[in-house]
């Protein structure tokens, strides 16, 4: 997934990001907004894990979803 273009259907990201993180709040996903350190910064905070472990967690994540097609 592009996170280049994260922000064109956040709201479907947060909805797959909440899917496998469901302790990502709406705040927490309002204040991400996109923003892929943020997302790690937050994942490790809320599940205790360290940065080499969130961001492979996320790039596992990452490379399991399928590209949100335009509308």
């Amino acid at each position: 997934m592009n996170w280049g273009h994260m922000l064109d259907d956040w709201k479907e990201v947060s909805s797959r990001l909440r899917a496998r993180w469901g302790k990502l709040s709406d705040d927490d996903l309002e204040g991400i907004a996109g923003k892929r350190e943020h997302l790690v910064g937050r994942l490790r905070e809320l599940y205790g894990l360290t940065e080499a472990r969130a961001e492979a967690e996320l790039r596992d994540w990452e490379r399991h979803q399928v590209p949100i097609e335009p509308i």
